[in-house]
């Protein structure tokens, strides 16, 4: 693929609410789409009523969108994007490989980092599915909007320029602006670290602590993103565009974004196995924030904000205790984001 052969069949691996809606944005690109759901429910309800009344509820479907329960329906295809919740990524892409043909593409549009690994998710799918050629999509994307075509804009990250091009080419519109790059940790590391960052703002909009406060957390927060993403070996410049800024000032101002409103929750005192048992979808700042931590420990990179919330979720920590210790940090001097300066 990339060689000008038009994309005409799209598999998309996850019917959750941002795997719906880019069901959506692959039709309008023309692409004939096959939406592979681990629930029955949520297949049979696309296929019979064309909504999806779990995940996306309230927006009309496509009616070309073919909705199956049969994983491997969607390898026979020109393009698989990779829709699943990131720590479910290395089982589904293990189910796939034997059935995967050489060299399609595999469109990573999951947002974390692998529990226990420290893995980022092309890590992992080059890990499960070596014979597939991968590309990242990212950016502020809240599915409901995309689902309604609504103006919105994201980076796809490919090392490969002219399979970016096709990647691009196959699922752009005029509603759904596509911006190159080829830096894929990049990518990878606004996407993820961006919802632990999101869980800290809505932290600080239920403790009532005004929006000063979380401008401070969004900025001192993109500071934690640079560093870490550099240590990996990710461009500056990256970080300052859709797949950084951008989805980091969405997410972590918004109701919508389910990491903010969980952290909203908890500010408010809710308990957090709570708040998880109450919801069906992910929020994927609670598994991302301990793998965060640890691969910034492991690459001696300093992320306070992100050290704070992995200890809020997973250690016991007591939420004022935890922002007092970061009002309490040594005066600095304020570093540009390409320094590789503590936070």
């Amino acid at each position: 693929m990339g060689d000008g052969t038009k994309v005409t069949r799209i598999g998309i691996v996850g019917a959750g609410a941002w795997g719906t809606a880019l069901a959506m944005v692959a039709r309008r690109a023309g692409g004939a789409v096959t939406l592979w759901a681990r629930e029955a429910e949520v297949a049979e309800a696309i296929a019979r009523d064309r909504i999806n009344p779990v995940y996306l509820a309230g927006v009309p479907l496509d009616p070309e969108i073919r909705a199956t329960t049969d994983l491997f329906l969607t390898v026979d295809a020109d393009l698989v994007l990779l829709v699943t919740p990131a720590q479910h990524l290395r089982e589904i892409c293990e189910r796939m490989a034997a059935h995967w043909p050489d060299g399609v593409p595999a469109l990573i549009c999951a947002k974390g980092i692998e529990q226990g690994s420290g893995a980022l998710m092309t890590e992992v799918a080059a890990a499960a599915l070596p014979q597939a050629r991968l590309a990242v999509l990212s950016g502020p994307t809240f599915a409901a909007e995309v689902a309604r075509d609504l103006p919105t804009a994201v980076t796809l990250a490919c090392g490969e320029p002219e399979l970016g091009e096709w990647l691009a080419a196959a699922l752009a519109n005029p509603r759904f602006r596509i911006y190159q790059s080829a830096d894929l940790i990049g990518a990878e590391i606004g996407g993820a670290v961006k919802n632990v960052l999101a869980i800290a703002c809505g932290i600080v909009r239920g403790r009532g602590l005004g929006d000063n406060a979380r401008a401070a957390l969004i900025t001192r927060g993109l500071a934690e993103i640079v560093r870490l993403a550099i240590s990996k070996g990710a461009r500056a410049e990256t970080l300052t565009g859709l797949c950084g800024l951008g989805d980091l000032t969405l997410t972590c101002a918004a109701q919508q974004s389910r990491n903010f409103s969980l952290g909203v929750a908890l500010g408010r005192g809710d308990r957090l196995e709570n708040i998880l048992s109450a919801r069906r979808s992910v929020a994927e700042g609670v598994f991302s924030a301990s793998s965060v931590v640890e691969l910034a420990r492991r690459l001696e990179v300093e992320m306070p904000i992100s050290t704070a919330v992995d200890a809020i979720l997973n250690h016991g920590a007591e939420i004022d205790a935890e922002i007092a210790g970061l009002l309490a940090r040594p005066l600095r001097t304020e570093a540009p984001l390409s320094a590789s300066a503590t936070g």
